[in-house]
Formats: structure tokens, sequence, C-alpha cells
């Protein structure tokens, strides 16, 4: 039996987003349907909603969400009805060449539903991610849905689903942070200080963290940076050489997704330290860098996607250490929401007020 439940919409490029009536089916094989319990309004949403990641509308958005399994449709056995979740965009299918090569996190086929959530006129919907959780239930495949213990906090436990995780993995799996390396994260929105908490879990000495807005530094501060510079009127290269004994740090991680960031972040890393890019740039932007730069300071450069994570593996570990109290998910909450409210949260977004509004159910 068909859903019909409240779900907000992107239906056309640019405009405000809308709360309107939508169907969602009963889960077919291989399929999970998850009572949204909240989700997190990420800046991804907004790309959507603007038409910066493809012209698929109409968007059903939302894709940073924790919830309740509902159903299950057959073949499905690794959750159950009653099980508490975290939704990720990235279910490796076990099957293409990244999968087979022990690579999961780099899977070139990752699952979704095959059944479209529509309009009330029979409309299909493009979901954010393979998601769309701004909803009171949503249908996803049934390897997105991740189970973890159902003590943690829906509203930060959802945010492990995209920006947490985004930021988190740049510093932990790609950029390979360790015991006693300095880092420089560029940008100290949501998926930036996640990088920052990521870099204090991972043992670095020295954190700094760069930004423009001496509001985010403060919020920096409190995920764990050391140091803290103000990229308007503070050249951030020689600042972080001077905070690390003339030498750059050893790995920087670019969570801004801007060519003028990024060139920031590749010369303020040490010889063969590491530069990451996290930082979601939009189709337009171009980096020109000399290539005997590239050559000479040696090391690497990376993009990491979805911070390279592997769901079953990560969720569950960063979900542990946030009931242990050593990772304070609670902190990236600003505020909590309802449904009606996100078109709101955008703006909040834009303008800098928030790290995180989430939508609860």
């Amino acid at each position: 039996m068909a859903h019909q439940v409240q779900g907000v919409v992107a239906a056309s490029r640019g405009a405000p987003v809308q709360l309107t009536t939508i169907t969602v089916p009963d889960p077919g094989p291989g399929e999970a349907l998850v009572r949204v319990q909240a989700c997190g309004v990420c800046h991804t949403d907004l790309h959507y909603r603007e038409g910066a990641i493809n012209d698929d509308f109409p968007f059903l958005l939302g894709h940073e969400a924790a919830g309740v399994i509902e159903s299950v449709g057959p073949d499905v056995d690794n959750v159950a009805p009653g099980d508490f979740v975290i939704i990720a965009w990235r279910a490796p299918c076990g099957n293409c060449r990244s999968c087979v090569r022990g690579r999961p996190w780099y899977c070139f086929a990752s699952r979704n539903a095959a059944q479209p959530m529509t309009l009330a006129d029979g409309a299909p919907l493009s979901p954010a991610l393979g998601i769309g959780a701004f909803t009171e239930l949503t249908l996803v495949a049934a390897g997105q849905a991740v189970k973890v213990p159902s003590d943690a906090s829906a509203a930060a436990a959802g945010l492990i689903g995209c920006g947490i995780m985004a930021g988190l993995g740049a510093a932990v799996n790609t950029g390979g942070v360790g015991r006693g390396d300095s880092v420089a994260v560029f940008g100290c929105g949501g998926v930036g200080d996640a990088a920052i908490a990521g870099s204090q879990l991972a043992g670095a000495h020295t954190i700094i963290a760069i930004d423009i807005d001496d509001r985010k530094l403060e919020w920096a501060r409190e995920f764990g940076a050391t140091h803290t510079v103000n990229a308007r009127n503070t050249d951030p290269v020689e600042a972080v050489r001077n905070l690390t004994g003339g030498n750059g740090a050893n790995v920087t991680i670019e969570a801004v997704g801007n060519p003028v960031t990024f060139e920031q972040a590749f010369y303020a890393r040490d010889h063969a330290g590491t530069v990451v890019l996290v930082g979601v740039p939009s189709p337009d932007m171009k980096i020109e860098l000399p290539m005997i730069e590239i050559f000479g300071r040696g090391g690497a450069v990376k993009s990491s996607w979805y911070g390279d994570c592997l769901p079953t593996r990560d969720f569950p570990m960063f979900i542990e250490l946030y009931l242990q109290g050593r990772l304070d998910l609670d902190r990236f909450v600003s505020e909590t929401i309802s449904i009606g409210d996100v078109e709101d949260a955008f703006h909040k977004m834009e303008r800098g007020e928030v790290l995180r509004s989430v939508v609860v159910f």
C-alpha cells in the first residue's frame, strides 16, 4: 500500500521549496521504508534547489537523516522493522570494479531504491543523493540503512549521514591525520569543524582553523582548533607557516570548494604534505597551479568523496565515540526546526548563522 505524506520539494531552479503531499510506495525487493526522525539541512540540498547538481527537477530534498525502519521488502537481512538507522548515500554494490578490488568506499554502482517516490499526481521525484528525507517516510535501498545504537540522539546521529562524515573522513580516512601531525582547515562550517574534531580524535597536536567569520572561528575552537586565523585580514598561508615552525602543515583540508582557498591550502602544506579537497565546488570553477610546484613539493593532492567512508564500518564507530563523550555531535546542532521551516533554514545557512538546522519529526 502506498503512503501519502508531506515532503519538502524543490520544483524548479532557484524557486523556494514547497511542503507538499508525496506518495511513498511500500518497499520492494532489497528496499527499506524508513520513518524519519530527524534530518539535517545540508548545503548540498541548497545546491539541488539551485540546480547546481543537475536539472532532474522536481527534487525531494533531505539526505542527512536518522530514523527507524518501518518495513522491509523481500531479500533484506541487514535491517529489520524497529531498527534505529542512519541513512547513507553510499551503499556499496559489492560487484563493481572498485568493490572487487577491495575498495568499497569508492563504489561506482552504489545502490538506491528501484521504485520512485512521486508527487500526488504520479510525477516521479528525484531524491537528493538517492535519499529524500525531508519527509515522514522515505524509501531507500536496504544497504543505505546502517543500524546504530538506538540511544543516540536522532538529531545528532543523522548528521553523520553526510556533513559530519565528510569532514571526519577527510581528516582521518583521506588525509591520514595521525599522532603529532599539524593540520590546517580552510572553512569552518559543519564539514570543516568535523574535520577539526576528527583531527583532534586522531591525535594532531596543532590544528589551525581558517575562515573569514570570527563567529565560525570561535565555533572551531570549541571543536578542537588550537589556533585560529581570520583570512579576511591575515595571509593564511603565512600564518600557517608561522604556526608550524616555518614549514607548513602536514595536512591541509579545504572545506569550502573555492579555487582561492584551495590554492591557499596547497601552499600552506609542508613539503611532502597532503592537501585534501572536501568542499564542493560549482561545475564552472577551475584551478591553475604551476606544475613545478606540484612536482617539487611532493606529497599528495587528494579529493575526499564522502570522507572516503565505508558507512557500515564508520557510522557505528563514530556513534560509539559520541556515546562515550569523545565526539560532541550535539554541538553541531544549532537549532531544531519543523519540516515547514526548511526554506528559512537555507537563508540562515547562507548568512552563516548556523552550523546545522535539523528538522525533527
